[in-house]
């Protein structure tokens, strides 16, 4: 009886196998470790208020959760995915920082569509559950986002512009073509475009004069950082 209960239910197996089975296709496929997490942490930021106002909040605990498992599933699959910390990051994040609010008034956004995202509004000015959602979203922005996209546009898609067998291309290698191509898209995938490709210029130039990846990604997680302060500050919440 002791040796059967101890077993593994057939249940409780399925998911291990599943877990076995994602990491050793991410393994085998350089191109979908670095491409999968971002593109399914991009679906579940779809989510977000398609299910009543409320998911809008709760979506992004839920893919603030998922993008942190999949940093910690594809870590050991992803050289380049490594913090470092610089005087060059420093200055770069807190720079674009003060170009992505300073640009603010000055040109149309795209894609604002509903209320801002505050969660004041949405479950009582100082309640316990809009404190959560602003922490969660300051920490997210600031530790989940970054490797995400970083690894995603500034080493894959900046170097798959370059070459198919993007990993045959060096990091700090520096091309227009790519170079523009991935500020555009990055850009464009804001709502503050026009902030989001001087960003990308600046992160991009970053990893080619670092030559590695993880100046922006501290970059990014300043940024990040900085403009949730500065949105749960000044109650600028029309740049969430």
């Amino acid at each position: 009886m002791g040796s059967t209960e101890s077993r593994p239910t057939g249940g409780s197996r399925i998911p291990l196998v599943s877990m076995n089975l994602l990491f050793k296709k991410l393994e085998a496929s350089p191109l979908l470790a670095r491409v999968a997490p971002f593109v399914i942490f991009v679906a579940l930021t779809f989510c977000q208020g398609q299910f009543g106002d409320a998911s809008r909040y709760w979506f992004y605990l839920g893919k603030t959760i998922v993008g942190a498992w999949l940093i910690w599933t594809v870590w050991t699959l992803v050289a380049e995915m490594r913090w470092k910390f610089s005087w060059e990051a420093i200055v770069v994040g807190v720079a674009v920082f003060g170009v992505w609010v300073g640009l603010n008034d000055y040109y149309p956004k795209i894609g604002k569509t509903g209320p801002p995202w505050n969660p004041h509004e949405a479950f009582g000015t100082g309640s316990v559950l809009a404190w959560m959602f602003l922490i969660v979203r300051i920490v997210g922005s600031a530790i989940v986002v970054p490797p995400l996209e970083e690894v995603f546009y500034r080493s894959f898609l900046y170097r798959y512009v370059t070459r198919p067998d993007f990993q045959s291309v060096p990091l700090g290698r520096f091309s227009w073509m790519p170079f523009l191509v991935t500020a555009a898209v990055f850009g464009f995938a804001h709502n503050e475009w026009l902030a989001g490709i001087v960003c990308a210029f600046v992160y991009q130039g970053l990893v080619c004069w670092k030559k590695r990846l993880g100046d922006a990604m501290t970059a990014h997680a300043i940024t990040n950082f900085l403009l949730g302060i500065w949105v749960v500050w000044k109650g600028a919440w029309q740049f969430w």
